[in-house]
This record gives C-alpha cells, structure tokens and sequence, in this order.
C-alpha cells in the first residue's frame, strides 16, 4: 500500500488490487500507546491513520462505539479521535467513556462549528475539536500536547 498526497488530504492506492486497509504500526519496545481513531468514513479513518503512522505514532481504526469500547478495554490508548460527524455519540456517550477510561483524552474532529447537543461534554470531556479539513500541524500540536501531559515522549 502507497500513500499519496500532502497533508490529510492523502489518497490509499494498495497495490494488491484488493481493499485499502490501515494496519497499526508493530509495538516495538519503547513505542508510543496507540491512538484509536474513530470514524465511520472508512476513507477518512484510512487517511488520517496513515498520516499519523507516518509521523511514527501507532493508531488503531475504528468505525463504531462498540468497536471502540472493546479497543479501550485492551488499555493500550492514549488518545480517541472522534469524527463527530459520522459517529453519533452524546454527553452521556462521552462522559461514561470519560469515567471508564480516564487516561484517555478525547480529541474530535468535525465540519460544524458549533455542536450545542454536546456543550456538556466540551466544557468536561473533549480535549480539543479540530475543524474538517483538519490542518496536519494543529493535529501533531494536540497528539504532541496530549503525551507531554502524560509525560510520554512523543519521539
């Protein structure tokens, strides 16, 4: 699998003429914890995880809350991504997940500025919301910021 193109806008060729799949990163020892990204786009997920794979954090694709709850049992995230465009999620959704996993910080994604159903959950449990299209150095700012509060190194 090829990945083309700069920033987020980046396109999957594989090269097996089968599906385009975004596989995690190996751990290896010293890696970083993983960074489940959650999207319910497949070419989104696929395209933001090969981003991040190539600026060397591992990510974990995604495309429902239920997937997401069986990845964060595993214990191994630091971070969800959230498009809350395409995943329905509410406060409840997001505090309880906030309560069962509080070492993992939640970012979100989105093309709406303003999202008043979930004022609960800003104020408490989003790290931070990024405009769609997602500029790819606010992102690395936020992944960065978020393992220098966990005093992981990000290198």
């Amino acid at each position: 699998m090829n990945v083309h193109g700069t920033g987020l806008a980046l396109s999957l060729v594989d090269s097996d003429s089968g599906p385009a799949k975004c596989k995690p990163l190996e751990r290896r020892s010293g890696m970083k914890k993983k960074i489940l990204v959650l999207d319910a786009n497949a070419q989104e997920c696929l395209s933001l995880c090969a981003f991040l794979n190539q600026h060397h954090f591992l990510t974990v694709p995604a495309d429902s809350i239920q997937e997401l709850e069986n990845i964060l049992r595993e214990g191994d995230c630091i971070a969800v991504i959230l498009d809350l465009d395409t995943i329905p999620v509410s406060n409840r959704n997001l505090k309880e997940l906030s309560i069962k996993y509080p070492n993992v910080t939640f970012l979100c994604i989105s093309a709406k500025r303003i999202h008043p159903e979930l004022q609960d959950a800003f104020r408490q449990y989003i790290y931070a919301c990024l405009n769609k299209p997602v500029d790819p150095d606010e992102l690395l700012f936020w992944i960065k910021s978020i393992y220098e509060e966990e005093n992981i190194p990000d290198n």
